[in-house]
């Protein structure tokens, strides 16, 4: 199966494995995915029913993330990397909501989110929402395609939800990030969240055990909070800090106590 690219080339994607950006769509409600990335949700669901109120959790957390970086840090220009496919409240709809002219780059590499990108991620008139078609692990491209609508010499806010968990240890995640921050002028921000080991332990590990074994190579890696906490290095936290993903400036409501995510915000001096 493919859709068209730009160019016009097919875009092709193996639709007989799992991925986590189908898989995500999937437990958000979303139409975009495919059987087996039914079957994988729904594994998971089985061994770990906090998983809906998880990615719920975490999308409330990413609307309450950028409307701080916006109305009370000032930040105009956000990269999101490993955004996934296109659904309610994106980084560029709650950004510009309240600032029209914020400016909003996209990063994935995943051939269907690029599609649905392409269709899907309008602007404001007065600002801009692009994409770049890279993987997280190639910095020098996913910093040049930024490059091209962001200026960096400026603060820019870099969102990396529920996707530092998908870069095994043996590609550097901790390098990675500092790559990009090291990019980005002081006064950034760095915005974290990650499913844990830590929490509900049990559940989670067989939730994600099931989930990896229909994902072909990619594979979901469970950190603890000091490892994840490791990813904020040499910046200034945010209040309240690493926390329970539900705890960053919100209230966890019935059952989300057993979220297994933790999420932060740092600040480059």
């Amino acid at each position: 199966m493919h859709r068209d690219g730009e160019d016009g080339e097919p875009l092709s994607f193996d639709i007989s494995v799992a991925h986590p950006a189908r898989v995500y769509n999937y437990w958000l409600g979303g139409k975009d995915n495919y059987e087996a990335d039914r079957q994988a949700a729904e594994q998971v669901i089985a061994a770990n029913p906090n998983v809906l109120p998880g990615v719920r959790a975490n999308r409330a957390f990413l609307r309450r993330a950028v409307q701080y970086l916006v109305s009370e840090a000032g930040i105009r220009q956000f990269l999101d990397i490993g955004t996934g496919l296109p659904t309610a409240e994106n980084t560029h709809e709650v950004a510009q909501a309240i600032a029209p002219e914020c400016r909003v780059v996209y990063v994935d590499n995943d051939p269907i989110v690029l599609a649905h990108a392409r269709a899907l991620l309008t602007s404001t008139p007065e600002g801009v929402t692009s994409y770049v078609d890279a993987d997280a692990r190639d910095t020098a491209r996913v910093l040049r395609g930024a490059a091209e609508v962001l200026d960096l010499s400026q603060p820019v806010a870099v969102m990396a939800l529920m996707v530092l968990q998908y870069i095994p240890d043996s590609d550097q995640p901790g390098q990675i990030v500092s790559r990009l921050m090291e990019a980005a002028a002081p006064g950034s921000y760095l915005t974290v969240s990650d499913t844990t080991r830590d929490i509900d332990a049990d559940r989670v590990t067989t939730g994600t055990s099931r989930l990896n074994s229909r994902m072909g190579p990619t594979r979901l890696i469970l950190r603890t909070r000091e490892e994840i906490g490791g990813f904020l290095a040499g910046l200034e936290l945010v209040e309240p800090g690493l926390v329970p993903l539900p705890q960053w400036h919100g209230v966890a409501g019935p059952g989300e106590e057993l979220i297994p995510a933790y999420a932060g915000m740092g600040r480059k001096p």
